[in-house]
């Protein structure tokens, strides 16, 4: 089997549990309650609901905290595609506030010029591991009376000013793709400590059943109810976006092994970082931590800020000494195609034939999108890794 470091014998258990028990779903079974229940205490929040993607858990936020169409939603434009694509589903209308140079965040100073009437969330994104800076977001919302929904896909376990984000943010929403600390392979699960929030978000997943709770994601627990012909089972509008039980069971077992999958991104980053060290490198510059906050790595991001070398030829080596490749950082979503030439006023004309998006937008973002090397740090072990960081010397001793 591949991937022994990432899924081993307590997956299979919690996976075979959920066969051996009839293989219900999520509306019947009990392994989404128990990696709910057990994501919600280890991340530091009351109420998780699982969904089947990251996205997924974003549009439910949206959609729980009143978001529809003709609103604004405020977001930054160094991020995935999904965060608008979401803001597009509701027939709402995507702002771009400017990133941070340093973090890569989304800068709390703009976003409060970007504040009109008609903006009900900001919807920041805690990128690479770093959270983005939530007192400053948190005081424009209690100003505005808006929201805050933090997209913390890359950010699991990660602290801003000594604190758990998933305390902070009205909701934080998380990913569970392949790629992320924790994995169901495909998946996203959503905090919050809004009771109602959260019964929202439930039935917003999982088709608006009247008997959905917000810590309870079944509803057949009483039979003589559910099947009864007078029964009526939907008091909400809602999308079938529910996890399934079997990646319910991985998603339980990778929640009780988070800091074993924390601590090994940390010791890669930690390598990464002491061979720039090393060799006194000053045109790859990591990404900022503030003060009282920390990074869990989901990868290790630096800008690359030297112009006689480019960016490509420094990769081309890098790879050549043994590298696995370095990942660029998205194309900013207005810069996008299906943004840039005006296909996502096709979603709600009504609202979009006359919103342009033109370069200058946010500036910060422009100039620090094509500089920024995001190097792998998803490895087994840190032995798997030492050839990777060997070959990041190599590359900066060679182009010295």
């Amino acid at each position: 089997m591949k991937n022994t470091w990432r899924f081993g014998e307590r997956e299979f258990n919690y996976v075979r549990e959920v066969l051996d028990s009839g293989f219900g779903s999520g509306t019947s079974g009990g392994m989404n309650n128990r990696f709910e229940q057990a994501f919600a205490k280890t991340i530091g929040a009351k109420f998780a609901i699982t969904f089947n993607s990251g996205t997924s858990t974003l549009h439910a936020a949206l959609d729980a905290c009143g978001v529809g169409a003709g609103d604004e939603v405020i977001i930054p434009p160094l991020t995935v595609i999904s965060d608008v694509d979401v803001i597009l589903a509701q027939n709402a209308v995507p702002i771009f506030a400017d990133i941070d140079p340093d973090t890569f965040n989304m800068d709390p100073a703009d976003t409060a010029k970007k504040i009109t009437k008609k903006t009900k969330a900001i919807m920041p994104v805690s990128l690479y591991g770093v959270s983005c800076d939530l007192d400053p977001f948190m005081k424009l919302a209690e100003k505005h009376g808006i929201y805050v929904i933090n997209d913390a896909a890359q950010a699991f376990m990660s602290q801003y000013k000594g604190r758990p984000i998933a305390e902070i943010a009205h909701i934080t929403s998380y990913s569970l793709e392949n790629s992320k600390h924790i994995t169901t392979g495909d998946g996203g699960i959503v905090v919050t400590n809004d009771e109602v929030l959260a019964e929202k978000m439930r039935k917003f997943g999982s088709l608006g059943y009247a008997a959905l709770k917000s810590k309870d994601g079944r509803i057949r627990l009483n039979k003589d109810i559910f099947q009864d012909p007078t029964y009526k089972r939907h008091d909400a509008f809602g999308y079938n976006y529910r996890m399934p039980e079997v990646a319910a069971g991985v998603g339980l077992a990778q929640t009780e092994r988070i800091k074993f999958f924390i601590d090994l991104r940390l010791g890669i980053a930690k390598m990464y970082e002491e061979v720039i060290k090393e060799i006194g490198c000053k045109y790859l510059i990591a990404q900022k931590i503030p003060a009282g906050c920390n990074s869990t790595y989901w990868c290790y991001t630096v800008k690359y800020v030297r112009e006689d070398i480019s960016w490509q030829d420094f990769r081309k080596k890098y790879m050549e000494f043994g590298g696995d490749g370095i990942y660029a950082a998205w194309a900013l979503i207005y810069e996008e195609t299906f943004m840039a030439t005006g296909i996502f006023k096709q979603r709600c004309p009504h609202y979009y034939k006359d919103i342009e998006y033109k370069k200058g937008l946010c500036p910060n973002a422009e100039k620090v999108q094509p500089s920024i090397m995001q190097f792998v740090n998803n490895y087994g072990s840190l032995d798997e890794a030492r050839p990777k960081v060997e070959a990041l010397k190599k590359t900066i001793q060679y182009f010295k």
